[in-house]
């Protein structure tokens, strides 16, 4: 979760006249914490944003039906060093994202009350986002990796597993909500990224990437509900032969 500071302007300066937006770029000079926001917001592009590009387009081969999905999942499960690809390239930076994040809330001040502020609603909006979509990238891990059939070695039940779990309408809603909050906090993340670290620094051109980031996120928001839809109206899958009836379902 990437942040960004919310500071209110001291009474009759000449930035109490005018409320800035933007963000400051990341300094050197702020000891050990300079390091620290830095690869943190470094990791919230790579490797989590491309994982999240990644995971979002690859879960939309459901709109091709049942066989596409459940083979693409038997195409990534079955890559070379899988498990240590996921270690080090999703489950750690996440971790350290996800930890830092709500080390940066707690350390954090917010006046939305007092200064409301488009940035500091998006301060807040972008620590609620990160919350709840860490809380929802939990509960779909257990789910879909840790109950029930286990995808790793029967991706053949990929399709019949998610589409199983869809019967009940709180894990809909709450895919949902999930989807929304991880396609915003990437999109107004790719932002601060790009604010902090300099590489737009004027005002109009801060505005432009804005806009190209909420187009981002309604993007995301777009394929993950398309993703759902395929799986709420294509006829129910029976499980594969293999995979024995009884089977827990998530």
């Amino acid at each position: 979760m990437a942040s960004v500071s919310s500071t209110a302007p001291v009474a009759g300066s000449k930035a109490s006249a005018t409320a800035h937006s933007g963000v400051a770029p990341l300094r050197a000079g702020q000891g050990h914490s300079f390091f620290w926001r830095r690869l943190h917001s470094l990791s919230g592009i790579f490797p989590i944003g491309a994982f999240l590009v990644e995971h979002f387009f690859s879960n939309a081969f459901a709109t091709n039906g049942a066989a596409a999905y459940n083979e693409n999942v038997r195409f990534l499960t079955g890559l070379p060093f899988v498990f240590f690809l996921e270690l080090f390239f999703i489950w750690i930076p996440i971790a350290y994202h996800a930890g830092y994040g709500f080390y940066i809330w707690y350390r954090g001040e917010t006046n939305v009350g007092d200064y409301p502020w488009t940035g500091n609603w998006l301060y807040t909006t972008q620590r609620w986002t990160g919350a709840i979509a860490f809380f929802y990238m939990g509960w779909h891990v257990w789910s879909m990796r840790f109950n029930g059939v286990h995808l790793l070695t029967n991706s053949a039940a990929a399709f019949w597993k998610v589409q199983n779990e869809f019967h009940h309408p709180w894990a809909v809603a709450f895919y949902f909500v999930g989807i929304i909050a991880a396609s915003w906090h990437f999109g107004y993340g790719l932002w601060l990224f790009a604010a902090k670290w300099g590489f737009f620094t004027g005002e109009s051109a801060r505005r432009k990437f804005g806009v190209v980031c909420l187009l981002v996120a309604v993007v995301f928001i777009t394929v993950g509900t398309a993703t759902m839809v395929a799986f709420l109206t294509s006829p129910q899958v029976a499980p594969p032969a293999e995979i024995s009836t009884g089977a827990q379902i998530p």
